[in-house]
């Protein structure tokens, strides 16, 4: 008999005698057999596709114990660059409030989450981590992607925009009058913001009756086909707070990776924003003009061309938030920089602490780090830090 200790990075719950479990908690005891007796924190699956759906990873954990996980992960990718931060409480995103998610449908009417670890379509009759409106888009798509000629595996990708559902469906060509008819009809019924196919081609939009926007920072932003955008209201909200603490007081701000402009049209005084989809720059410049916001965008490809250190020397304080691979060709000039405040948004613990080390090396203080957990019942974890000189 060895108590579940913690969860390992991908799931599994890790015992003190080093055996590694699936589907347990902190506090559960493993039997010598591999048997799991649950513990005070292991909590009956709300969802009826788990775990075979791929949407979720850790439902068996209750808050405590997912908050625990959310920490440790992050906690665990510090301490392998010998860094130390005072770790917040975790910003938990309830149940049923992911506003974007991408499913898969094939021929034969299955549409849902692939299994984990695999091709297979769980075809969903519940989930517990769409918000309420884009579930229930799920069985009308069901029947009626086969009415627009579905021959192969398609995606279909949903985002919740200001004026209802954004649906943009990948892998289906969706010919014909009678195709186009059952798109119009469909979307009638349902309050659909905006309806897309993408045979390879590029995303071509079926339906749209007034353009389709997002409100960041208090601003309507144009919603280009498939961009990026913050998986829960609650998550964008709390990653706002924290840059917001960390870069209070700048007067100028730079926001690399700065997409739609989650951050730049969020944050007081003048704003940079450095983004390498010019989609995304186009739909920020445009919003920001309307609003008359201080915000400059520029399109930047910040792999290829990372900003210099004559030019960060220009701002008060500097926002990053990088893909999942992090920022390593910014690092060596954002080490350097004679700004004083620096807010780095992570999707990635292991990525944030490899470029965080890098940036105490050069004399940034990381002060704090606030863990977000947007992706409930997912190992994937995310987070804000305020670094400071």
């Amino acid at each position: 008999m060895s108590l579940i200790v913690r969860v390992a990075a991908r799931g599994e719950g890790v015992a003190q005698d080093g055996r590694h479990a699936a589907y347990a908690a902190p506090g559960d005891t493993l039997k010598p057999d591999g048997a799991v007796m649950p513990g005070p924190h292991h909590q009956t699956p709300p969802c009826r596709h788990f775990p075979r759906c791929g949407g979720c990873q850790l439902q068996h954990l209750d808050d405590v114990a997912y908050a625990d996980f959310v920490r440790d992960r992050i906690a665990g990718a510090l301490a392998a660059h010998d860094l130390t931060a005072p770790i917040r409480e975790v910003a938990l995103s309830p149940p049923r409030t992911r506003r974007r998610a991408t499913l898969h449908a094939e021929k034969g009417g299955r549409l849902g989450f692939a299994e984990e670890k695999s091709h297979a379509i769980v075809d969903i009759v519940e989930c517990h981590i769409l918000i309420p409106e884009l579930f229930a888009l799920v069985a009308p798509l069901r029947a009626l992607l086969p009415k627009l000629g579905l021959k192969r595996r398609a995606d279909v990708h949903l985002v919740m925009l200001d004026q209802g559902a954004d649906i943009l469906v990948t892998g289906l060509a969706a010919e014909g009058l009678a195709a186009a008819e059952a798109i119009t009809g469909f979307c009638e019924r349902h309050a659909v913001a905006r309806f897309a196919v993408d045979d390879g081609l590029g995303p071509e939009t079926r339906w749209e009756p007034d353009a389709a926007t997002v409100t960041l920072g208090g601003v309507a932003v144009p919603f280009p086909h498939a961009a990026f955008l913050q998986a829960t209201a609650e998550g964008e909200a709390a990653l706002v707070a924290a840059v917001r603490e960390a870069t209070e007081g700048a007067g100028t701000i730079a926001d690399l990776f700065a997409g739609l402009g989650t951050f730049a049209l969020a944050l007081p005084g003048r704003v940079y924003a450095a983004e390498g989809a010019r989609d995304a720059v186009a739909a920020l410049k445009s919003a920001a003009a309307r609003a008359r916001k201080p915000v400059f965008a520029e399109h930047r490809d910040l792999y290829r061309r990372p900003l210099t250190v004559a030019e960060l020397d220009r701002f008060d304080a500097i926002v990053i938030d990088p893909p999942r691979a992090g920022a390593r060709d910014q690092m060596p000039a954002l080490a350097t920089t004679t700004a004083k405040r620096l807010a780095y948004v992570s999707c990635n613990p292991s990525s944030f602490a490899r470029d965080a080390k890098i940036l105490c090396e050069g004399g940034w203080r990381l002060g704090w780090v606030q863990p977000v957990g947007q992706f409930r019942w997912s190992t994937h974890v995310e987070l804000a830090a305020g670094f400071s000189r």
